[in-house]
């Protein structure tokens, strides 16, 4: 089996991540981007890539979700943060837009679009690719991000419209496939739909999964995500190992790319 890359894994949230890690590596696991979510979960993510240098790489950012608890203080602390440490990091991230319901009522899509627009900025100045939250956004969230002239980003658990999967597309972006695709339709149908090349894998670990039977997801998990393309694309499982980690190396280049070269 070629090696195989877990592109956006919460780290910092799974109890025992010693053996999670270990389930990995005996899965194929060669190198995973731990992501962080606000200025607590970024420090623990860096310190973690720190503890598994070589092994996992940190983003860090300041998910929509948590705005709702933010005043401005913290807000600028929290962005503050991103900027003096993203240069250190493999990507900014996890950042974006979230225009559920219940996201709405805490947080509104001006005060969202403000905060993504200003870490859009400070990965363009940093250099960095943008691991992007856009769930039911995703036509905004694609507009900002290519009008921030960033490089590289990947739509991360993309569901969203054929259209806005045709923008990633044309802007060479990517788009990450959880195991989710093992049942839910739209993220199917973006795992059919995109360019082979402009697929990643991915966990969301330690997110829950299944609509029957339930399990809560760990890096190992990757594998699931690496089959269910397989399946839907018709390739084989080698192929699509090996296409999706050369992709992470584009996507995240020199920050991790040295790594997957010496197990490609």
């Amino acid at each position: 089996m070629n090696p195989l890359f877990d592109t956006h894994a919460h780290l910092d949230q799974i109890p025992d991540l010693q053996a999670a890690l270990d389930d990995a590596r005996e899965a194929g696991v060669t190198g995973i981007v731990a992501v962080g979510t606000d200025m607590e979960s970024n420090e623990k993510t860096m310190r973690i890539a720190t503890e598994w240098k070589g092994f996992v790489y940190p983003a860090i950012g300041l998910h929509p979700g948590h705005l709702g608890v933010c005043d401005a203080a913290r807000i600028s602390a929290e962005l503050r943060f991103i900027e003096e440490n993203l240069a250190h990091c493999s990507a900014a991230g996890e950042v974006g837009l979230d225009y559920h319901k219940r996201i709405i009522e805490q947080v509104p899509r001006e005060m969202q679009q403000e905060v993504f627009r200003e870490v859009l900025r400070l990965a363009v100045a940093a250099r960095r690719p943008v691991l992007v939250h856009s769930r039911y956004a995703w036509t905004d969230a694609l507009r900002l991000v290519r009008e921030s002239g960033v490089s590289d980003a990947v739509f991360h658990w993309f569901t969203g419209f054929s259209g806005v999967l045709q923008g990633i597309m044309d802007a060479g972006y990517y788009v990450s496939i959880t195991p989710a695709a093992e049942y839910h339709e739209e993220h199917r149908r973006v795992v059919r739909a995109a360019g082979m090349e402009r697929l990643l894998l991915e966990t969301d670990a330690p997110v829950w999964y299944g609509r029957t039977d339930r399990y809560q997801a760990c890096p190992a998990d990757i594998v699931r995500s690496m089959r269910v393309v397989a399946e839907l694309r018709s390739e084989s499982e080698e192929d699509v190992a090996a296409m999706t980690t050369r992709a992470a190396r584009r996507m995240f280049g020199g920050t991790i790319g040295q790594a997957i070269e010496e197990v490609s």
